[in-house]
């Protein structure tokens, strides 16, 4: 158990599992860390798209294989809304392609649920922060996957590319929300949609990479 400091508040944190047995365990690993709160629980994609829009966690654990609004289904309605919660999946849906189609549609993380514990903790505080979690298999399939999407820093935006720059200077979300003047949340959708890109797992990762780029 990690403690939250006196003046942090806690990591809200809303569950999307259509498995109440999940849902349970869930919320009893919530319940003895300090800096985490559950503040809802969703048994459906629906009922996850309107919890998310009326208690504003600030990030969703979500499955992929819900009834009705699948998983895919909610990302694509949480990103049309603009939604502020970080997603964060935890599923046991398989196919080589659902880590990456799930980071494009705006996941923040995807983590499978044979995940211990404690890394599922140290995932959601992570991915709270801004960066982008990727379970070691997911990984794989998002950096090596085949296709005709276009991976690396060519495909970045434009607007990627002007935060991948200033992320290789060391500038915090705040930070370059200040230089581009933007908001921190739109730094932070930036930020993930650059680490997926580029295949790294977090913003250390990004910087070595354009480093190496400029060495070039």
């Amino acid at each position: 158990m990690t403690s939250a400091a006196a003046d942090d508040p806690p990591i809200t944190v809303l569950i999307a599992d259509d498995h109440p047995v999940v849902r349970q365990g869930l919320a009893v690993l919530f319940e003895v860390q300090d800096d985490i709160a559950l503040v809802g629980q969703a048994s459906d994609g629906a009922e996850a798209v309107t919890l998310t829009r009326e208690l504003d966690p600030d990030v969703l654990l979500l499955d992929l294989m819900l009834p009705g609004l699948d998983g895919m289904g909610v990302l694509a309605q949480l990103r049309e809304e603009d939604s502020r919660t970080r997603v964060l999946v935890l599923t046991s849906a398989g196919g080589s392609a659902r880590p990456a189609l799930a980071l494009q549609a705006g996941a923040a993380g995807f983590l499978y649920k044979d995940v211990d514990p404690d890394a599922l903790v140290r995932a959601i505080r992570s991915v709270h922060d801004g960066h982008t979690v990727l379970a070691p298999g997911a990984a794989g399939l998002v950096t090596g996957r085949p296709g005709r999407e276009v991976r690396g820093v060519g495909a970045l935006t434009s607007r990627e590319r002007e935060v991948f720059a200033l992320l290789a200077d060391g500038q915090s979300n705040r930070e370059i929300a200040r230089t581009l003047r933007v908001s921190e949340k739109t730094v932070k959708t930036h930020v993930s949609a650059v680490l997926a890109k580029l295949g790294v797992a977090d913003r250390t990762q990004a910087a070595l990479l354009a480093v190496r780029a400029t060495d070039r």
